[in-house]
């Protein structure tokens, strides 16, 4: 067995985008990998026959990133190969182009193109199709003006930029029809609403859409509408004026939907599933006491690209829970019963169903992602892409520890050993902290803390207060960043030293990123007991949060319970700039230029009152990467960031 290695995670294959062939004796997915002299990922579609159990690897481009089944035998996908085409798009051009490939063999054809830049796109005929695409409002203006005019960004709405994306001043996601023989789009939402996800019905004859229209500024707060493709109407159909829509999908002859009136614990509030009859009666369709969130927030560095909620299929609903550490399949009837469907331990990331028949991508034990067939409550897994980490690399197994609060509650953390651990040896050990706040960590693989664990460090982590998979209430720490959640993380700190005495607490450092940067701005500011910090995207001004973001405005109020007009002093309370001048922790700051969501003025403000105090400190600005980039940015800044996180620790803790 050999070491891991810190760049190995470049060899590592990430699963996503499972979809089954309509009548399921296919299944396709995309397998992503890097290409760490290009400085990119290569994806392509790999095919399973569910009948004869055999995989394929289908394209050889390295650039397909999604598809659809045209029919049990044909696939649909955009791509860019035509130089011509590449050319068009280089120049600002919107256009799609798509390309047909044939399971039984051949090479893919470009079959057509649409003049918009296609986010997603579904079959409703042989010549029609319904999509979504980026709008611009501002672009027919921005065309007919001189190139001068073209180095200017004027705003008028907030937000105006995203994390990932850019200015998306007057940017929206619209859904359209295009057909095929008549090359005609037509628009169906109007310029000022972003479509967040559309289904089709059955027949396809409608479909159901979670939209969000706003002039100024988007309020958390969406809508559903029904479209009736033959009679080109659109319908609001939403049960309530302020709601916010995480799903909603056709059940039967029914409407179900999954959201909140945010009212009791805000915008982090965990969603309830209902049923609409007729498109006008509502009634609760999931247990009053369900209290879990929907969806997959395990942590892990070792994904791509991979996302899943729910689906319908025949008479149930599938989804996907978090609880506690730990990520679950499920599926629920028209009655509200639910039975849970996975119970192993790990992450279920992504999943699809046609007749029952379950296929899903997860984390089981210490393996990174892999393909499981799920039947009558038994897994088998069907890929082996990363079974080499396994068999050939030395790895550490976490060990559950809890403790209990001041207030009676449990809370849930790890640790890792060292790798080739010897008893009765002092090791230094590394805090790490997840992001959200509302996500979880869970024993599943985590590159980092796995190569910090073969370079002689014990790693220990915990789900405090604030944290994903235990309801609203234990979720909720609004108003009190910086407080009980602390009060968790240092009593853990506490636990984790008495029960493992092999790690000396002269030699403990601490990290984490977005939420768990700002907790690593905050723990510098309020104890001297880590003798090293790495603070990744954090948070250290919440006034000037508010006002840079592309969530500040209405996180930082829904999150602080304050603007900076209703108490601006309760914002500089919770900001962990306020007690910068209490460090003495050297500190590592690792941020992004293009990172919209923690922008880059709270890594500068930091460091720049740790210089201005006379702490060692350095600042690591990685050009051309955002808030991901320690899960997707380009492969040689992920070596370079975890390069400098590890030669930190290592100058202060060995």
């Amino acid at each position: 067995m050999n070491k891991l290695k810190l760049d190995d995670f470049t060899k590592y294959k990430f699963l996503s985008k499972l979809r089954y062939s309509p009548e399921g004796s296919k299944l396709g997915f995309i397998v992503h990998e890097m290409d760490v002299e290009g400085n990119k990922y290569l994806s392509d579609i790999h095919i399973y026959d569910t009948q004869n159990e055999t995989f394929t690897k289908l394209t050889s481009s390295k650039t397909v990133k999604s598809f659809i089944f045209k029919d049990e035998n044909t696939l649909l996908f955009p791509d860019s190969r035509d130089s011509k085409d590449k050319s068009r798009q280089k120049k600002g051009e919107d256009l799609t182009c798509f390309y047909e490939i044939s399971l039984n063999g051949g090479e893919s054809n470009k079959v057509f193109d649409i003049p918009l830049n296609v986010t997603d796109i579904e079959i409703l005929d042989e010549d029609t199709f319904i999509i979504t695409a980026t709008y611009d409002y501002n672009k027919p203006k921005l065309e007919k003006s001189s190139d001068e005019e073209k180095d200017y960004v004027v705003l008028d709405e907030i937000p105006f930029w995203s994390n990932g994306e850019g200015f998306t001043n007057k940017k929206r996601n619209r859904l359209y029809t295009y057909n095929l023989k008549e090359k005609k789009l037509n628009p169906i939402t109007d310029v000022f609403t972003n479509v967040y996800s559309y289904k089709l019905n059955k027949d396809k004859s409608k479909v159901i859409i979670i939209t969000n229209s706003f002039i100024d500024k988007m309020q958390i707060k969406e809508d559903l509408h029904i479209y009736d493709i033959k009679e080109n109407d659109l319908k609001k159909i939403s049960h309530e004026d302020n709601f916010s829509y995480s799903y909603a999908d056709f059940l039967e002859d029914k409407i179900v939907f999954a959201g909140t009136d945010t009212q009791d614990y805000g915008i982090n509030e965990n969603g309830k599933i209902y049923i609409m009859d007729n498109e006008e009666n509502v009634r609760l369709m999931s247990p009053t006491d369900f209290d879990y969130s929907l969806g997959n927030s395990v942590g892990s560095d070792c994904r791509y690209d991979s996302s899943a909620l729910a689906k319908v299929d025949g008479n149930y609903l599938y989804f996907i829970t978090t609880e506690y550490g730990n990520s679950y399949l499920n599926r629920m009837d028209t009655s509200g019963n639910i039975e849970k469907l996975t119970t192993e331990k790990g992450s279920v990331d992504e999943f699809d169903v046609v007749d029952g028949q379950i296929m899903f991508v997860g984390f089981r034990g210490l393996k990174l992602q892999e393909l499981y067939r799920l039947k009558n409550g038994k897994e088998d897994q069907l890929t082996y892409f990363n079974k080499w980490v396994i068999k050939e690399k030395k790895l550490s197994t976490p060990e559950r520890l809890t403790f209990e609060t001041n207030q009676g509650i449990t809370i849930e953390g790890w640790v890792m050993k060292p790798v080739d651990y010897e008893e009765g040896k002092k090791y230094p050990a590394i805090l790490d902290i997840h992001g959200g706040p509302k996500t979880v960590y869970g024993n599943i693989f985590f590159h980092e803390m796995q190569y910090w664990a073969n370079e002689g460090y014990a790693v220990f982590f915990c789900n405090p207060k604030g944290s994903d998979g235990r309801g609203n209430e234990f979720a909720d720490i609004r108003g009190k960043y910086g407080t009980i959640d602390y009060d968790d993380i240092m009593k853990f700190t506490d636990i984790v030293i008495e029960k493992y005495p092999f790690i000396d607490e002269d030699r403990i450092g601490v990290t984490g990123g977005s939420y768990g940067g700002f907790m690593t701005n905050w723990i510098i500011g309020h104890t001297n007991r880590f003798k090293a910090a790495v603070s990744q995207r954090s948070i250290a001004n919440w006034i000037s949060k508010f006002g840079t973001t592309d969530i500040g405005y209405f996180f930082v109020e829904d999150q602080q319970a304050a603007n900076p007009w209703s108490d601006v002093d309760r914002l500089w309370f919770h900001s962990p700039m306020k007690y910068a001048n209490r460090v003495q922790t050297p500190t590592l700051f690792i941020h992004s230029e293009e990172d919209y969501r923690c922008w880059i003025a709270e890594g500068y403000q930091m460091f720049t009152s740790l210089k201005y105090n006379g702490v060692e400190s350095r600042l690591c600005l990685f050009k051309g990467e955002n808030h991901e980039l320690s899960r997707s940015g380009k492969p040689k800044h992920r070596i370079r960031r975890l390069k400098e996180i590890t030669e930190w620790f290592d100058k202060y803790l060995k």
